[in-house]
Order: structure tokens, then C-alpha cells, then sequence
């Protein structure tokens, strides 16, 4: 538990509830309800085990936050509870209400055990990748995915990181559960790509040299698309995303539209696949971006608007 003072509230309400929901209680001290509701939320915020903090603050000490949120809110009373999330003031209740209906209000906007759980074990597996510990990683993330079947992003990065090992069944495997959903999510239909691109490879053949057996077709002729669409997923599927996404430009080049923009979507896809784990920066800072990827979003826009 917090007191939030103007000192502090940019740090300690606004920027802490993007790291986790922050719940702010309203008070006095002449405010009779309001003692009665404190001991209650001081017991939730343990029970919930720091899945939310909780944040006290004095209307008669602050009456600038105070006054706000109330006429933000249409409140005239304490105790007035504001539930922040991602910086933002998004719900509310007022009155000392019963434990159970406040557990009921919490459950809306706080992770669950289980999302809590599963998004710690995909940050000490980000953690794990960077250290350059591949196996470890890997447990952490099946653990976050068999524990939250829903963290889209923990199944992104476990699918990925098997992938890039060559487990391909396995990432299959992983990538059942949610094949219905795919197109409508960016960040899995890349991956549905991906492994799109390492099937349209022959078992037992060299990706990198399935790739050079489309030079002929496209020394050719320099709009056969189909060829340059084959070489893009071979290069995909050997790895080597900034080459395919060179071929994929020079069909956005001649065709933006061809085959129902199936190029730029796997060149999206790609950027998606590519793209690094956001650093941790101190905050206030803006994390830094990949050159490569920064690189080739402005080369995409460049050909689109063009």
C-alpha cells in the first residue's frame, strides 16, 4: 500500500498502473465508512498476492486529485475507489461495499492467478533468451502456455523459439489450439505463415538451396510473382527474413495488390516474426528500436504510398 501525494502520482498512480492495475482509495479521516472499507481493501490487496497495488489518498490532503476524478466519475462521496490500468482512470465504486462485491469488482480489471503466473514465467524466459539460456526458456514459456492457454504472447514466443530450433511438429503441436483464430491476430497468422513457408520446402531439402532454384523462372521473366513468391517462402524458411522480404518488395514493386496482397502480408508477417522483445528502459524512456526492422517498415511504407 501507497499514499499518493501531487509528489508522487505521476510515478506511483499513473506510470506504476502500466506495470500493474493500481486501485486508489478516496478517504478522510472524519469519514466513518471510510475506515470501515480501508482494513477490507488492505486485506484484498494481500489476498490477490500483488496481482494489484493499492493506493490511499487524502481529499482533504489532495483535493486537486480528489476534486478531479470525482467530477470525472459524477461523485459527490467517500469513500470514491478508482481503478487505474495503463495510466488511465477506467473504473470505480463508492461506498464501503462488501468484500465478495469488491472481489467481484477486482476480477474485472486484475489478472488472474494463473494470467499473473504465466505472464512472469514469459518475462523470466525473455530473461533466460537473453542470457542466451535456450532451455530454460523454453520450459518457462510451455509453462506460461500450459498454465494460461490464453497469453496469445506467450504462445507466440514459444511457437517461435521452437521453430527456430527445428522443432516444427512441436510447434505445430503448440499452434492447434488456436488455428481457428490466427487470421484475425497478427502476431499468430505470422507464425501460420512461417510455418507455411517451411512446408512449401521439400522434406530433406536445403531450404537456402530451394531458393536458388527460382533464380532461372525470375531471370526470366521479372514478373513471374509465383517464383519470387516461392523463393521469398524458402528464404523464410531458411532463415534469412531480409532477404525474402527484398523479394517480397520487388513484387510489391510491380503489383502491389498480386494474389490478394500476399505479399505485403507475409512481409508484415515477417517484421512480426523478427522483431526483438521489447528492452526494459527506466521510466520515462522510450525503448530502443530495431534498425532492421525500423529499416524495412519504412522501405514497405515507401512502396505502398507510393
Amino acid at each position: 500500500m501507497i499514499d499518493i501525494t501531487l509528489a508522487n502520482f505521476q510515478s506511483e498512480l499513473i506510470e506504476a498502473s502500466s506495470v500493474r492495475p493500481v486501485l486508489l482509495d478516496i478517504w478522510a479521516e472524519w469519514c466513518g465508512p471510510c475506515k470501515q472499507l480501508g482494513p477490507v481493501l488492505e486485506k484484498l490487496e494481500v489476498d490477490y498476492a500483488g496481482r494489484f497495488t493499492l493506493a490511499k489518498l487524502d481529499a482533504d490532503k489532495v483535493p486537486q486529485i480528489s476534486q478531479q476524478l470525482s467530477q470525472m466519475f459524477g461523485v459527490r462521496s467517500i469513500p470514491f475507489c478508482v481503478m487505474f490500468v495503463d495510466g488511465q482512470p477506467v473504473d470505480g465504486f463508492v461506498g464501503a461495499q462488501p468484500e465478495a462485491t469488491i472481489r467481484t469488482f477486482l476480477d474485472k480489471h486484475v489478472p488472474s492467478a494463473d494470467e499473473a503466473e504465466a505472464a512472469a514465467e514469459e518475462e523470466e524466459a525473455q530473461d533466460a533468451l537473453a542470457e542466451g539460456d535456450t532451455d530454460t526458456a523454453l520450459e518457462k514459456l510451455q509453462h506460461a502456455v500450459a498454465t494460461d492457454p490464453a497469453n496469445d504472447d506467450a504462445r507466440f514466443d514459444y511457437i517461435k523459439l521452437l521453430l527456430q530450433l527445428g522443432r516444427t511438429d512441436d510447434a505445430k503441436v503448440a499452434f492447434a489450439p488456436v488455428i481457428a483464430k490466427a487470421p484475425g491476430v497478427r502476431r499468430l497468422d505470422a507464425l501460420q505463415r512461417w510455418m507455411h513457408a517451411i512446408d512449401s520446402v521439400a522434406e530433406g531439402t536445403d531450404p537456402a538451396a530451394a531458393a536458388a532454384g527460382f533464380d532461372a523462372g525470375i531471370a526470366a521473366n521479372k514478373r513471374d510473382f509465383d517464383a519470387r513468391f516461392g523463393k521469398a517462402q524458402a528464404l523464410m524458411a531458411a532463415g534469412q527474413w531480409t532477404a525474402a522480404m527484398d523479394e517480397l518488395l520487388e513484387i510489391l514493386m510491380r503489383d502491389k495488390s498480386w494474389n490478394d496482397e500476399l505479399a505485403r502480408k507475409t512481409y508484415i508477417a515477417i517484421l512480426e516474426i523478427i522483431e526483438p522483445p521489447k528492452v526494459k528502459v527506466a521510466d520515462g524512456q522510450i525503448p530502443p528500436t530495431d534498425p532492421t526492422v525500423a529499416t524495412y517498415r519504412r522501405r514497405l511504407s515507401s512502396v505502398v504510398l507510393s
